[in-house]
């Protein structure tokens, strides 16, 4: 028989994690710790820390991707090593990168998309904001040659996300939100001759406004800025922020016409990591020809054994997000990709219809026309509680939901907005619902006169 000694200080994986030293401290906040704690218990102590976060499933603010299959998590797991930036060590993710630039600039109808450029980014505001930042350079350069003065570019744009703001700012251009009037919820063809003029580098379109999931109407932007270059000789190109819609639109909506079938839309960005499916960190800008991205803002990078161009604000950043982005691709098609984005449609479009038969709710959007999602706001009159009243009680339950004033002009309409993506199903609609209506009952029979909820994140 053998014969065993034990260690009592012994801190290796056979000792129970909460019997270890670590598991007796609070975890460190300022400082590193001076000594190394098991991995298994490391592990275990954070894993525990983020039970304290909501669950991403219930999370119904966010735009982005919260169910992945099973063959996503391990195509991760293989290129967590893999920089995306180091094409000569890595080529095959970079050719797997220059594939989904093309599948999109077909998807897209770029003119010729086996010729175009794009890249991939960190998410759609960086790409955004390279596309902002293409607009100023060709503007200025256009100027330059006439001889006019170039130090005062503007941008126009009707409620956009906070990222057309940062690139306005950190950029040095001056971005012209037109203000909601009447009923309006987006940008509207009237309103461009007030606003642009020949300091204007381009018009943002959004398909897909954060704020209620409602698309703007880019082919009749694009027709009234025709009409402008004919009156006025002001030649100003459309970008789509299509963070959202430009993986929704050209499945379930395929007779809309807002991509590069119209001449003066010369540039797309959309978030892989929204409606694309992918998981968190990876977006994509596309131009609709070579000549629509200036050369000058391209960087030829001798990197790693090899000659790179690159424009981006980003360097180094993983590569499993672009595997993972062509693998949807792959795996769904067209077919695949209109089967879940019409699940997802038509999920929203049936939740609109009941939360409009609950008797508080006035809609705002009821998820036709735009992306699968709803946006609504309490009827007139005191309801003895607010819509933040409402987002906190259903949170109670678990779930997310985004609760926020609209944009400048609108500031006294509260909506409160649900997003439906991939892996709700309509099962979870259902529960969801419940859990409304009896928050509703609640909040009905316990007025919150002097109610301290506040606005929710709605990633804008």
């Amino acid at each position: 028989m053998p014969i065993h000694h034990i260690n009592a200080d012994d801190q290796s994986s056979l000792k129970d994690i909460y019997a270890t030293d670590a598991s007796t401290r609070t975890l460190p906040k300022y400082r590193m710790p001076e000594d190394r704690t098991e991995p298994h218990a490391a592990y275990s102590l954070i894993r525990d820390e983020l039970l304290l976060d909501g669950n991403a499933r219930q999370n119904l603010a966010t735009f982005c991707t919260t169910w992945i299959d099973d063959e996503v998590k391990q195509l991760m797991t293989d290129s967590i090593d893999k920089n995306m930036i180091d094409k000569d060590e890595y080529p095959q993710t970079a050719e797997l990168e220059n594939r989904c630039v093309h599948i999109l600039a077909d998807l897209w109808h770029a003119p010729k998309s086996w010729q175009t450029i794009g890249c991939s980014t960190t998410g759609s505001s960086e790409a955004a904001m390279l596309g902002g930042l293409a607009f100023k350079w060709k503007w200025r350069k256009q100027r330059e040659a006439e001889g006019k003065d170039a130090s005062k570019p503007n941008i126009v744009t009707g409620p956009v996300q906070i990222c057309w703001k940062k690139f306005a700012r950190y950029f040095d251009v001056e971005i012209r939100e037109v203000p909601l009037e009447g009923d309006a919820l987006g940008l509207k063809p009237e309103n461009l001759r007030k606003y642009c003029d020949e300091n204007t580098i381009g018009v943002v379109a959004t398909l897909g406004v954060t704020f209620t999931g409602v698309y703007e109407p880019v082919a009749a932007l694009a027709h009234e800025l025709d009409a402008m270059q004919r009156d006025l000789g002001l030649n100003i190109p459309i970008h789509v922020d299509a963070a959202s819609g430009g993986f929704i639109a050209p499945f379930i909506q395929r007779d809309l016409v807002w991509d590069f079938q119209l001449d003066r839309v010369r540039s797309i960005n959309a978030s892989g990591h929204k409606y694309g499916l992918a998981p968190l960190g990876v977006g994509w800008i596309i131009w609709s020809s070579k000549e629509d991205l200036p050369e000058e803002l391209i960087f030829n990078v001798d990197y790693l054994g090899g000659n790179m161009p690159t424009f981006a604000l980003n360097f180094s950043r993983p590569g499993g997000e672009i595997i993972a982005q062509y693998y949807n691709f792959l795996r769904l098609g067209r077919d695949g990709y209109t089967a879940v984005q019409q699940a997802c449609s038509d999920t929203a479009q049936w939740l609109g219809k009941q939360l409009a038969h609950l008797g508080p709710f006035e809609m705002v959007y009821d998820g036709h026309g735009g992306l699968p999602a709803v946006a609504y706001k309490l009827t007139e009159g005191d309801h003895g509680y607010t819509l933040y009243d409402l987002s906190e009680r259903v949170r109670m339950r678990g779930w997310q939901i985004a609760s926020y004033p609209l944009p400048s002009h609108r500031q006294e309409v509260v909506v409160q907005r649900i997003l439906i993506r991939h892996g709700v199903s309509r099962d979870l609609a259902r529960l969801l619902l419940d859990d409304i209506k009896r928050a509703i009952e609640h909040l009905t029979q316990n007025p919150v006169p002097n109610s301290s909820a506040k606005p929710g994140f709605h990633h804008n």
